[in-house]
């Protein structure tokens, strides 16, 4: 493996790595037990641990829900904070209104659960984490987190690790 590096303090402030090697992939699915109908998990322990049982020290981690109910943002754990978001949520997407999906004359479904749906097209159901020398590149007070809106379940979330 070849890498470069080259950084300038100057006012441009240019900081470049570049390594040159196989690139490899890593595939790893995990099951989140949540415990309310609307919850929140933080993942990026698991996504930690996993990252560095791959030795892959630049690329990217991708992280996908799989389920149309539940997904993944990237945001504080912080309880106030925590609570804004789930009350947000439903008021962006109110559970009680009036959803074809919910309909029997429209919808097979029998779980009324259209919100839980809805929220998931607000918010997104994968994301991906740059690695940076073996260490995910988030923000200080930047946490990946599961968005649960159907629970309580048993979710599977599917995480690739993808580099050098």
């Amino acid at each position: 493996m070849k890498a470069t590096q080259a950084r300038d303090s100057g006012a441009g402030s240019l900081d470049c790595y570049s390594n040159q090697g196989t690139v490899r992939a890593f595939s790893k699915t995990i099951t989140v037990k949540t415990h309310e109908r609307t919850d929140l998990v933080n993942l990026s322990d698991d996504i930690r641990e996993f990252v560095n049982s791959t030795g892959v020290k630049d690329g990217y981690v991708q992280v996908s829900s799989l389920h149309t109910t539940a997904g993944l943002i990237v945001n504080e754990w912080q309880d106030a904070l925590l609570s804004d978001i789930k009350t947000t949520i439903e008021q962006m997407v109110p559970r009680d209104s009036y959803y074809r999906h919910n309909d029997p004359e429209f919808s097979d479904c029998d779980r009324h659960n259209a919100d839980s749906h809805l929220r998931i097209v607000v918010l997104g159901h994968s994301l991906s984490v740059p690695i940076d020398q073996g260490e995910l590149v988030l923000g200080r007070w930047q946490s990946v987190i599961l968005t649960e809106f159907d629970g309580p379940n048993q979710r599977k979330v599917f995480i690739q690790v993808f580099g050098i």
